[in-house]
């Protein structure tokens, strides 16, 4: 295990991910506790999701516009009320300076305490996490925590045409990754990741009763490795110091 900060010294949290969906399937339990704490969470997304769903009479237009409004409705769930899209194209993500900068904008923005984001490290154990948006984004977004963000002279542009100071994100929690230093216990909030999951039905909704069942199985396997009672339920992730 590592030092992680203290919700109560927190302020503001900023999640990173790469589509619509991506942060609750991963943290949407932990999300919830931090904004029952009283933390201010933010949501960027980098792609509006149009590569998702499996409806050919949709257009990846309408798709794109619905998994923004299927994200905001999970994102209320959970309490969240601040979610934002970059409008990247979903599937074709890399990792490249436009990114990053748009990132450190967002990070200079918001001026968290903390940003979650994917583990930009493949996980061969689990492989679903490890889409390649996610393993950009996860890239792209700690490149943004470190260096981009704190430095004043990394894209003077933030500052010099929108103001934008610097600003230093104290630690990073990944998630979806291989490596994994820390597991929070949602067993209490179960329910509202599950309603957050819902919401997205675009791409749940073929899951039906088993969505439950098969968030059960990977988040009760967390929970044992963690050490807490039987029937527990937890999310897991790397926690870095980036102070």
């Amino acid at each position: 295990m590592t030092n992680v900060l203290d919700d109560s010294e927190l302020q503001r949290i900023l999640a990173v991910m790469a589509h619509p969906d991506d942060v609750d399937f991963g943290a949407a339990g932990t999300v919830a506790a931090w904004t029952d704490r009283g933390i201010e969470v933010v949501y960027l997304m980098v792609t509006d999701g149009d590569a998702g769903g499996f409806d050919d009479g949709v257009t990846r237009e309408e798709m794109a516009a619905l998994r923004r409004e299927e994200q905001r409705a999970a994102a209320k769930c959970v309490g969240v009320s601040d979610v934002r899209f970059l409008g990247y194209p979903d599937g074709r993500v890399e990792v490249g300076f436009g990114l990053r900068r748009d990132i450190a904008r967002v990070i200079r923005q918001v001026r968290p305490d903390r940003v979650l984001m994917p583990s930009p490290e493949r996980n061969y154990e689990r492989i679903y996490p490890s889409h390649p948006d996610h393993r950009a984004v996860g890239a792209a977004a700690l490149d943004a925590v470190y260096p981009d963000a704190r430095n004043p002279y990394a894209f003077p542009e933030l500052l010099a045409d929108e103001g934008l100071e610097a600003w230093t994100a104290r630690e990073v929690w990944l998630s979806g990754g291989p490596v994994v230093n820390h597991y929070v216990d949602i067993t209490d909030r179960f329910d509202r990741k599950v309603n957050a999951l819902r919401a997205h039905a675009s791409q749940t909704a073929h899951m039906g009763d088993g969505l439950p069942e098969m968030l059960r199985g990977w988040l009760g396997s967390n929970a044992a490795a963690a050490g807490l009672p039987e029937g527990s339920l937890a999310e897991s992730f790397q926690v870095i110091d980036t102070a």
